[in-house]
């Protein structure tokens, strides 16, 4: 006997009064960055999925509500829920901003499920020795060089990186001053590692044709470096210094801030240094710092261990 073909999942039903608020959406999105466009289409598409025939602009806190804990249902994290609720905010926000009858944004009050905290990924002092630590003397070594001990000394983000200036690193000071997220300048000190790797760099750029007289780190043409050849210069040398895992940039920023409140304990230090402007984005690294001291317990303390029978 012949199978027969699966039935079809019929798609969505879509109110023609949500598939027009969407179609407007999309067009006061058009000067966004795409992926940025892609997400809030994504979660307002999906509400009005949830919503089907009746109107996304009649619909209160309580439905909202349940459609929060249906997506739950279905595998979301805190997490994309978050976002997804944060995307759901704007829609609400461009609705009543078109609408000028008096309504309350019915999201205002709603609130995702905390998502499970995740420690950010580091890399052992060991490990980001080894990385960081490239002997070749091609141009580009030498800058990847600089750019990983400039990184793993100072924790800078990705962009920052990126988009140094040479006149915002002081040699003598030792010492960089970046804009950081919030247009918010700070400065950081720079490890004498990173100093030498930096001078050893710039001894190297002077010589590369057309190059771009205001960055720091620049490609063979001369142009500004991007922070995707970042990501991908620093995963291969991952692999060629024998990591063996992924690396990516703020595995070393993460690792920096491990490593300093490790030997200090300085969590106010920490925190200045990141840019982060709450105590609260720091204190994860304390969790990490906890959960080196409980393997080293683990390993070295003789009543840690559970006896062989």
């Amino acid at each position: 006997m012949r199978k027969s073909a699966p039935a079809e999942i019929p798609a969505p039903v879509i109110a023609p009064a949500n598939a027009a608020l969407l179609a407007e959406l999309a067009t006061a999105l058009a000067g966004r960055p795409a992926n940025t466009r892609a997400a809030y289409l994504r979660d307002a598409r999906v509400l009005a999925e949830l919503a089907g025939n009746a109107a996304i602009a009649g619909l209160d806190t309580r439905e909202l509500r349940r459609f929060l804990a249906v997506l739950h249902g279905r595998g979301l994290s805190g997490r994309s829920l978050a976002r997804t609720l944060s995307s759901w905010r704007a829609l609400y926000r461009f609705h009543l901003d078109r609408d000028p009858a008096p309504k309350e944004n019915p999201c205002a009050g709603l609130k995702a499920p905390k998502a499970a905290r995740r420690l950010p990924s580091v890399l052992s002092p060991d490990e980001a020795v080894r990385l960081v630590e490239i002997r070749e003397g091609d141009p580009l070594a030498v800058r990847d060089r600089a750019l990983f001990e400039l990184a793993y000394s100072s924790g800078l983000r990705l962009a920052e990186l990126a988009g140094l200036d040479v006149e915002r690193l002081d040699l003598e000071a030792g010492e960089v001053r970046v804009w950081g997220k919030g247009a918010k300048e700070r400065i950081v000190p720079v490890g004498g590692a990173a100093l030498a790797a930096v001078r050893a760099w710039l001894s190297v750029r002077a010589r590369v044709r057309g190059v771009d007289p205001r960055a720091l780190f620049v490609g063979r043409g001369g142009k500004r470096i991007t922070p995707r050849a970042i990501e991908r210069r620093l995963a291969q040398w991952a692999v060629k210094q024998g990591l063996g895992r992924h690396v990516h940039p703020h595995m070393l920023r993460h690792s920096f801030a491990s490593h300093v409140l490790q030997s200090s304990g300085d969590l106010r230090a920490v925190q200045e240094m990141l840019g982060h402007a709450s105590i609260a984005s720091t204190q994860v690294y304390t969790h990490l710092d906890f959960q080196y001291l409980a393997k080293a317990y683990d390993e070295a303390h003789p009543r840690a261990k559970r006896r062989k029978r």
